[in-house]
């Protein structure tokens, strides 16, 4: 097996829920040492639920590879470990509430001055700096201030994102903040801060329709499956019930799909659908269209003139068809003895590991580890 890029690389994560857990555990993926403090009682997050052998989904998800070290900051002879440990430490990353690292003696400035080799990394909510950054910010508070719940979903009630987007984001920007970091050190020696909030993560997500909101003809509004400026795009129900999603991208895709899946050449030339824009600004006419053929053709049928013509297309499939579905990937993982089944990385590398390491218990790995040899 190949040698990991991160090994020997020591990270101190005081961290909880998602943002922070997701982006250590991938480091810990790439070989390093991620030490987790944990509070007395544990990361909260444990507590999510209890749907995987009677551990949290959330947990076993973000915590993989790592060791656990309960730690009561409230006491002196507890920060005098941790600063033990931060003083070991390549990394030192913390999501606590605003100002809360600071407040106990671990801000990142002032680490930084004591371990100039130091990468640090802060997660918040809304930032450091700016009249909301105290706000509370879980995942669905930043989905709605972001205005992502304003552009996803249908017409009607308004409805979350249904994983935790705001975290893992800001979890995967933390990730390459931190990874750069050390790509920087390497050259100059030196440690740097990384400041990732959940907002910038949510906002950066929302680029195009803010764009086209500020710049263009108006925000995109919700359309469910549609797509709000690419047609046909969407779902169309076939003769025997079922649904299929498809996507137009190009006029090469749309005039195969006339020929070759609706069997109507012509439409493809047709004044009103001849360029995307005139699709989408008659989308319902064209939409009929496209639902008269699927109408009359069973699903089977339908998937086979999709393969023929070379359009992408999809199924919906519920969570229990992706358990199953020939494309997923997925890890073995020990959990309290007994073995699960995790998605996978959505990379493939040369030091990828047969199986997942296990996820710590709450402080397993004592009140202070032994310094890396």
């Amino acid at each position: 097996m190949s040698s990991k890029p991160l090994e020997g690389i020591v990270v101190v994560a005081l961290e909880q829920a998602v943002a922070a857990p997701y982006c250590s555990s991938r480091l810990a993926d790439a070989g390093a040492r991620v030490i987790k403090i944990e509070r007395p009682g544990g990361d909260f997050a444990r507590g999510y639920d209890t749907a995987v052998f009677g551990e949290s989904s959330y947990f076993v998800w973000t915590n993989r590879g790592k060791e656990s070290v309960v730690l009561d900051l409230a006491r002196a002879e507890d920060k005098a470990r941790l600063h033990a440990l931060v003083g070991m430490a390549d990394v030192f990353i913390q999501n606590l509430a605003p100002g809360a690292a600071a407040r106990l003696g671990f801000g990142a400035a002032q680490l930084r001055a004591a371990h100039p080799r130091l990468v640090t990394c802060d997660i918040s909510g809304y930032g450091e700096a700016g009249p909301l950054h105290q706000l509370k910010a879980y995942d669905l508070l930043v989905q709605a201030e972001s205005g992502l719940v304003a552009v996803s979903g249908a017409p009607g009630p308004w409805g979350r994102i249904g994983v935790s987007v705001c975290d893992i984001t800001a979890g995967m920007n933390a990730l390459i903040g931190v990874q750069q970091a050390l790509l920087q050190r390497a050259r100059t020696g030196r440690g740097s801060g990384v400041k990732v909030s959940l907002f910038d993560s949510a906002a950066e997500l929302m680029a195009v329709p803010y764009l086209q909101a500020r710049y263009g003809s108006g925000a995109p509004e919700r359309v469910g499956l549609k797509h709000p400026s690419i047609a046909p795009y969407g779902s169309f129900i076939c003769s025997d019930g079922r649904e299929v999603v498809l996507s137009i991208q190009n006029e090469r895709e749309w005039a195969s799909f006339c020929q070759v899946v609706l069997g109507q050449a012509e439409l493809a030339a047709d004044p009103r659908f001849a360029s995307n824009s005139l699709r989408t600004r008659h989308r319902e006419e064209l939409e009929a269209s496209v639902q008269a053929v699927f109408g009359r053709l069973t699903y089977a049928q339908v998937i086979d003139r999709l393969t023929e013509a070379q359009t992408a297309y999809g199924a919906i499939n519920s969570v229990h068809d992706l358990i199953t579905h020939p494309q997923l990937r997925t890890r073995r993982m020990d959990v309290h003895g007994r073995v699960a089944e995790v998605p996978a990385p959505p990379y493939v590398t040369e030091w990828d590991d047969p199986a997942f390491a296990p996820v710590p218990g709450i402080g397993e790995h004592g009140p202070l580890p032994a310094t890396p040899a």
